[in-house]
C-alpha cells in the first residue's frame, strides 16, 4: 500500500548526546581545515582531528557537498548570532565595527567555500540565497541602531557594507595572514562610513575595539 501523501513524514529523531558530540566536532574540524586548505580539504585528515574514523564522518555527512554546507551555515548562524547579541550593545557604531570584523573574519576564511557551494558546483540554489538574507537582516539591525545615533552616514546601506567588506576579504585571501590584512584595511576604511560629526573627531578618538 503506498503511503498517503498528505502524511507528513515522522519527525527526525533527535541524536544521542555522543553523536552529537561527534557531530560537533567534524563541524568543528572541517572549519578549521577549511580555513586552512580551502574547499578541497583533505576529509581523511578531517576525521582524524576530530578523533572519529572516516565512517563516521560519512555517516553524519554523505559527501562533501554536505559537509562544506554544514560549515557554511553554523559560520552564518554565528555571524547572526554575534549580531543579535551586538544589538544590546550601549554603543551602536562600535558594535556595528565589531560585527563588520567579524563578517570580514568569516570571509577571508571560506577559502573557495562560497565557490564550491555554488548551484553549478552542485550546491542547493537555495542555500547561498537563505543565509545572505540572514545575514543581511542581521546587519540591517545594527546599522539602523548606528543610524539612529548619528554614527554612521544616512545613505550607508547594509548592502554596500557587505561588498566593501566582502571585496577586501576577497583580495587578501590569498595573503599569508589574511585575516589580520583585512582587519586592516577595514580599519583604513571606518572613518569612510561614518557620520561625518563622527569623523571629525579623528582616529584619536576611536575605541580600542575598533583599531
Amino acid at each position: 500500500m503506498t503511503r498517503d501523501a498528505t502524511v507528513p513524514p515522522s519527525p527526525k529523531r533527535p541524536m544521542r548526546a555522543d553523536a552529537r558530540r561527534n557531530y560537533d566536532r567534524i563541524l568543528a574540524a572541517a572549519g578549521a581545515a577549511v580555513a586552512q586548505h580551502g574547499a578541497d580539504a583533505s576529509l581523511e585528515e578531517i576525521a582524524r582531528h576530530a578523533g572519529v574514523g572516516s565512517a563516521t564522518l560519512h555517516r553524519h555527512f554523505p559527501s562533501r557537498q554536505a559537509l562544506l554546507e554544514a560549515v557554511f551555515k553554523d559560520r552564518v548562524e554565528t555571524l547572526c548570532a554575534k549580531a543579535h547579541a551586538l544589538a544590546a550593545a550601549p554603543d551602536p557604531g562600535s558594535a556595528l565595527v565589531t560585527w563588520l570584523r567579524a563578517v570580514g573574519a568569516h570571509a577571508v576564511t571560506n577559502r573557495g567555500l562560497g565557490a564550491a557551494l555554488m548551484p553549478d558546483a552542485g550546491g542547493d540554489p537555495a542555500l547561498g540565497e537563505t543565509c545572505h538574507t540572514s545575514i543581511v537582516n542581521a546587519g540591517s539591525e545594527l546599522l539602523a541602531r548606528a543610524h539612529q545615533a548619528h554614527a554612521v552616514r544616512p545613505d550607508v546601506t547594509i548592502t554596500q557594507l557587505l561588498k566593501l567588506v566582502g571585496a577586501i576579504a576577497l583580495a587578501t585571501e590569498g595573503d599569508r595572514d589574511g585575516a589580520a590584512e583585512t582587519d586592516r584595511l577595514l580599519t583604513l576604511v571606518i572613518d569612510g562610513v561614518r557620520s561625518r560629526g563622527t569623523a571629525q573627531r579623528g582616529s584619536s578618538d576611536m575605541t580600542d575595539e575598533d583599531r
